[in-house]
Parts: structure tokens; C-alpha cells; sequence
């Protein structure tokens, strides 16, 4: 069954006029059909359309139920935004399909790109999660400085992930502690400075690296994800 995001589904029983276009002007859906509608808070609600309309589809809500997460922690991925706009973009994606709570630009020393389109990121986040079949919305942050978020970071398990072989790191598969709320922390192209590595470690971020292989920024972000997620499989 086609899946539509509605976060105000409960108030007003109508598609926002995004989805609405695509229903009804794309898909040439028509009064009485039935989808589904995500709330991007857990909800997922069986439909009838009662008006189609290219601006506003009225809905009939015929049943309500519950779609929680399957992961049980709390997931965090902080990271210096990618120099192309387009790599980040596929991260998010990726990142929703795979399984996120929040994402958290982050404004380092050697970063590249030092403000991000928050708003067209959730875009693609909603997108994605309408396409993987979940039903809450990660927590898309706007740019936040580095040091803001090390000293206000409240995750169980904090880790910095970084490249520089001459801070001493520990293997992160073999540090993450399963059903513990985590937050990894991935630099830009250039790698944190020491100073930011310093910072973190004295903040009680465990230094890792995420394996022999040098990855892209946004590979790293991944692998620290999926990483995150077969290790809390392996251990349920």
C-alpha cells in the first residue's frame, strides 16, 4: 500500500499539499481508495480518501496502530557536513534507511562546508522513511559549533571517530556497549584537529577507529551506524 507523511494526520485528516500533489496529481488516486499515513512520530493510520485534491486530500481514518522503532537505544550521529551537497544528502537517506534518532551537523576547525539546508534535508529524511517503512522522523538538527555539542553531548556511550594514528584509538565494534543510548562523532574531509580530538576525549568521548580502511566522511558516518545496529542485533 502506498505510505504518505501527515505529522498533523490526527488534527486536521488531510494530506499537507506535498503529498496531496503526489497522491493525487502522480499517483491519480481518487475518493475512496485507501492508503497509508505515517506521522513520523510512531503512528502509522489506515485511510479512505474522502476529497482528492491536488492542495489538501481530505482523509477518513479507519484504523490507528502503533509503529515503534526496532532498535531500543538511542542512536546519534554528529557530523561535519560534507564539502558537496549531494553526498550529504545521500548520507541522510542512507542514514533513515538504516536506522537514526537524530543527526547533528557539526561546525568544526577544518570543515568545509560551515552551514547546511537543514530543511531539505528533512525533505529527503521524510522520504526515506516513508520508503523503508518506518514511522518516525529522525531529529535533523540545524549546524551546531563542535565544542557546543562536545559539552552538552547526554548519550550513555560518546565516541570520536578519527583518521590521526598518533592519538591512540580502540576498535569501536569491540567498545560499543549494546542498549546503550550512543553518539559517534565524525569529522570532516581534513579529520578533527588534535585539539577538538583532545576535547572530546576530555569530555568522555572513547577515541575509536572505525577500522584499517581511510573512508569518506560519509561512509564513516554509515559504517559507524550499521556497525551500531548488528552489534545491538547480535546481543538482543
Amino acid at each position: 500500500m502506498i505510505r504518505f507523511y501527515a505529522p498533523d494526520i490526527k488534527q486536521c485528516c488531510e494530506l499537507p499539499e506535498s503529498d496531496s500533489q503526489h497522491c493525487v496529481r502522480v499517483l491519480r488516486m481518487r475518493e475512496g481508495q485507501e492508503i497509508e499515513v505515517v506521522d513520523g512520530r510512531g503512528g502509522l493510520f489506515r485511510c479512505r480518501i474522502a476529497m482528492a485534491s491536488q492542495h489538501h486530500t481530505l482523509l477518513d481514518i479507519i484504523e490507528e496502530l502503533s509503529l515503534p522503532k526496532v532498535w531500543k537505544s538511542e542512536l546519534t550521529v554528529a557530523i561535519a557536513p560534507t564539502k558537496h551537497n549531494d553526498r550529504m544528502e545521500w548520507l541522510v537517506e542512507k542514514l533513515v534507511e538504516i536506522g537514526i534518532d537524530r543527526i547533528v551537523p557539526l561546525r568544526c576547525e577544518r570543515s568545509e562546508r560551515k552551514e547546511i539546508k537543514t530543511e531539505r534535508l528533512l525533505k529527503i529524511a521524510v522520504s526515506a522513511m516513508k520508503q523503508s517503512l518506518k514511522a518516525i522522523l529522525p531529529d535533523i538538527h540545524p549546524t551546531t559549533p563542535y565544542m557546543d555539542f562536545v559539552n552538552t553531548c547526554p548519550s550513555d556511550s560518546r565516541f570520536i571517530a578519527y583518521c590521526d594514528a598518533s592519538i591512540p584509538r580502540r576498535l569501536y565494534s569491540r567498545e560499543l556497549r549494546p542498549g546503550t543510548d550512543t553518539t559517534v562523532l565524525i569529522g570532516p574531509e581534513g579529520d578533527f584537529s588534535p585539539k577538538e580530538i583532545t576535547a572530546a576525549i576530555d569530555a568522555g568521548f572513547v577515541p575509536v577507529t572505525l577500522g584499517d580502511n581511510r573512508l569518506r566522511t560519509e561512509t564513516a558516518a554509515l559504517v559507524a551506524a550499521d556497525t551500531f545496529h548488528v552489534i545491538n542485533q547480535l546481543n538482543n
